[in-house]
């Protein structure tokens, strides 16, 4: 089967490994505060915080923002770790209509939505294509809502010229197995306040004011002290991941420009193909192309043409208020609910082959000439 996502590694990522391991420090430790030194320097802001998942930072960003106690407006189009971490701290998730076109929050459905209970914003950069972040702040004005950056697609992509995970308050990055940039799992909580870095930096290490290796002197000596300040989490990034992180750090760019050779291919090749929209990307924004997510009227049929060609696909997502423990939260979101039966994930990632590529391009349009038409036949 041709996956959907596959993570791209070579003897890079092996020779990375041995520094660590030969050190004998595999936890949170240098290679870790290296990565965090690189990745902010990267993204364009003065902190960056490793953790285990990009859930740990969606968790801790809503914890240093205290949501507790009011609405965080929130889109339906997403994994579950987006809105769970609004609950995991008391918030309400109050979800919003999307762009049918990028798939991104609507801002015009966040202008409707925003209320004296409004305490965040969280935009999901869908598939690596950036939100329009200034024409949200334009509807925010001087109100004291924060703005919170699910960047979980989005590694390498840009906005007006900035990269993403500058654009707010906070930015929550994921380096799971899928994602444009992988540490096997993994994440990054990235801001701009020097007092949020300290406090995250507290929160994902059980809420202690120094973790191990901050209590190694630089002349040797060892501190064993330490004070706990707050009930905090178990959530930090250790060191063999961090050396994968650098590495890959060091490919993103390429391998993001891989993935929008291939989107390009794929646009090109189903450009005449008038039962399929393709992605779009808006003149504000250069996305890291994270998926590619065509929207056809007969989803399912495809999905199941491809997989018998070999060819896996994915739905991404299922709209979160559909779930039960959601369905009590305000989700008057017409557009999602019709255009996520559409969606099909097609596949993308970096060593995708020629021979690949044709083999899905060819089965994809090879279903347009019966598929289609049987589909069509049935509904009649």
């Amino acid at each position: 089967m041709i996956p959907v996502f596959r993570p791209s590694f070579d003897d890079e990522e092996w020779y990375a490994l041995r520094e660590p391991l030969q050190a004998g420090w595999v936890a949170l430790g240098p290679k870790t505060k290296e990565f965090e030194q690189r990745f902010a320097e990267y993204i364009g802001v003065p902190h960056a915080v490793a953790l285990n998942s990009a859930t740990a930072a969606l968790h801790l960003a809503m914890k240093i923002l205290d949501v507790e106690g009011g609405e965080v407006i929130t889109t339906p189009l997403t994994f579950v770790s987006t809105n769970h971490a609004i609950l995991y701290n008391g918030g309400t998730p109050v979800f919003a209509d999307l762009e049918e076109d990028t798939l991104n929050i609507d801002p015009a459905q966040i202008e409707r939505l925003i209320t004296t209970k409004t305490k965040a914003i969280m935009l999901v950069h869908y598939g690596g294509h950036a939100c329009d972040v200034d024409r949200i702040k334009e509807i925010i004005g001087d109100r004291d809502i924060k703005i919170i950056e699910d960047a979980a697609h989005a590694a390498g992509g840009e906005y007006k010229g900035r990269k993403v995970g500058t654009l707010g308050d906070a930015a929550c990055f994921s380096f799971q197995a899928v994602k444009n940039m992988t540490t096997g799992d993994g994440g990054m909580l990235t801001v701009w306040d020097e007092d949020f870095d300290r406090r995250v930096r507290e929160l994902r290490w059980l809420g202690l004011s120094s973790d191990t290796a901050s209590r190694s002197a630089t002349d040797g000596k060892y501190s064993w002290y330490y004070e706990a300040v707050e009930v905090g989490f178990k959530c930090h990034m250790n060191d063999i991941a961090a050396a994968i992180g650098l590495v890959q750090l060091r490919k993103l760019d390429r391998m993001n420009e891989r993935r929008r050779e291939l989107a390009a291919q794929y646009d090109r090749a189903f450009a005449a193909a008038d039962w399929i929209q393709t992605p779009v990307e808006k003149e504000y924004t250069r996305s890291a192309r994270h998926n590619y997510v065509i929207k056809v009227d007969n989803r399912d049929d495809l999905i199941a043409f491809l997989r018998e060609r070999e060819i896996s696909t994915g739905v991404h997502y299922v709209p979160n208020h559909f779930y039960q423990m959601y369905r009590g939260c305000k989700a008057d979101v017409p557009v999602t609910e019709r255009v996520w039966r559409k969606l099909v994930t097609l596949p993308l990632f970096p060593d995708l082959t020629g021979d690949q590529m044709e083999h899905i391009i060819g089965s994809v349009l090879e279903f347009g000439k019966t598929g289609v038409t049987a589909s069509t036949k049935q509904q009649d």
